[in-house]
């Protein structure tokens, strides 16, 4: 998995092969893979000092960042790690590595004191994100890009958001103590646990009690706030979290879109998990002549693609994906997606405008060309969450079309 992201690949994609993987084998496979993502640029710093020239086989590479990851957060137990690395590159490229792997390892385990020093006086490995994003932030953030950068580099919690109309949040909260977990109450339908737990140990969750969100992402349906008999666009909705939250909210009329047909099949097994009903339909959303009845609708949420840099905890694999150019590109697409949405809008109905990025240039500067471009168009609510222990970090300005 590592060596596929480094590839190019994305860390979902690569998850993939872990599919028919026992339980534990496969929580451990990603914790590694998380972990040693997460920490860009660093290992591959260790790595620069250690080896004479690159490797030719990059499975063996991502095999020393994970074992050098695992030094680096189990100090206690060094020689075990080393020999598990050995033992696992017996297993590529028909075992030749083996010694290199172990003189590496060890080298590191000798010199890892020099080594740290001298990650603190590289930006990149010191703070474990690539120089434009650093870059891009001090400019953004001069007081607080630390603080977004400490972030990013956490284990997120786990949050769950309560199907209200399966179960209130107090009655969940104790399903949760009989099974021995307890969690924080945000605020909504959040509840953060204290211990993370596989999604197969919560309580009801086949049965449509609960789901996860991050309790930024829950914003959204709490700034819409959606009433019963409203007709509703959800525009961009794979995976389908804002999606069925919205329908848990309110008996809407739903109508949920997304051009990518495998992702779209994730948000009709959501729905249906949790007894909800929606139309669920494959297209662009720019193009409405393609799916569109000519009926506008009440309230429009456009979770637009982004750069993904507000929950880059969770998805570590962006920080290798993205180049500075695609903040032009992600803002191109932006600006087609408002402005195709905005007819479809009915006098005085409501486009809620989301992100999950902290980059300016995707989110109040879109909102504040959309608003030139459009003067019937009307800013009621910008919120902008940074990332923070409890949430990830997230971009919303909900808009209203004058009468």
């Amino acid at each position: 998995m590592i060596a596929e992201v480094r590839a190019g690949r994305s860390l979902t994609q690569a998850l993939t092969g872990l599919s028919t993987a026992p339980g534990a084998a496969r929580a451990g496979a990603q914790d590694v893979a998380y972990g040693t993502l997460r920490r860009y640029a660093c290992g591959e710093f260790v790595l620069r000092r250690l080896l004479e020239r690159a490797l030719p086989h990059p499975e063996v590479e991502a095999l020393l960042l994970g074992a050098l990851y695992r030094l680096q957060t189990r100090p206690e137990s060094p020689y075990m790690v080393v020999d598990q690395a050995v033992a696992a590159a017996g297993e590529l490229a028909g075992g030749a590595f083996r010694g290199l792997v172990n003189g590496v390892l060890r080298n590191y385990l000798r010199q890892r004191e020099t080594l740290h020093l001298a990650i603190a006086d590289d930006d990149e490995a010191a703070h474990q994100h690539p120089h434009w994003w650093l870059s891009r932030l001090r400019r953004a953030y001069p007081d607080r890009w630390q603080e977004i950068v400490e972030v990013g580099n956490s284990q997120p919690p786990m949050t769950l958001r309560v199907n209200r109309r399966r179960i209130v949040l107090i009655d969940y909260v104790a399903r949760l103590q009989d099974v021995g977990l307890s969690a924080k109450q945000p605020g909504g339908d959040a509840l953060i646990l204290e211990t993370p737990v596989a999604v197969e140990s919560l309580p009801g969750f086949v049965d449509g009690l609960v789901s996860i969100q991050d309790a930024g992402a829950q914003r959204a349906v709490q700034i819409l706030d959606p009433t019963a008999g409203q007709r509703v666009l959800d525009a961009c909705a794979a995976p389908g979290g804002k999606t069925c939250h919205l329908l848990e909210a309110a008996d809407i009329d739903l109508l949920a879109l997304d051009s990518d047909a495998s992702r779209t099949q994730l948000i009709m097994q959501n729905v249906r998990r949790l007894g909800l009903s929606a139309t669920v339909t494959v297209a662009d959303c720019r193009a409405s002549d393609e799916w569109w009845d000519g009926l506008p609708f009440d309230v429009i949420l456009a979770d637009v693609p982004c750069s993904a840099s507000g929950v880059v905890r969770r998805h570590p694999d962006v920080k290798y994906l993205r180049r500075e150019s695609d903040i032009r590109r992600f803002a191109r697409l932006q600006t087609e997606i408002l402005d195709a949405l905005w007819p479809l809008l009915k006098p005085g109905g409501k486009l809620l405008y989301a992100t999950c990025s902290v980059f300016p240039e995707e989110n109040g500067a879109q909102i504040d060309a959309f608003l030139v471009r459009q003067p019937a168009a009307r800013r009621l609510v910008e919120e902008r969450l940074l990332p923070q222990e409890e949430h990830d970090g997230f971009f919303y300005a909900l808009l209203q079309k004058s009468v």
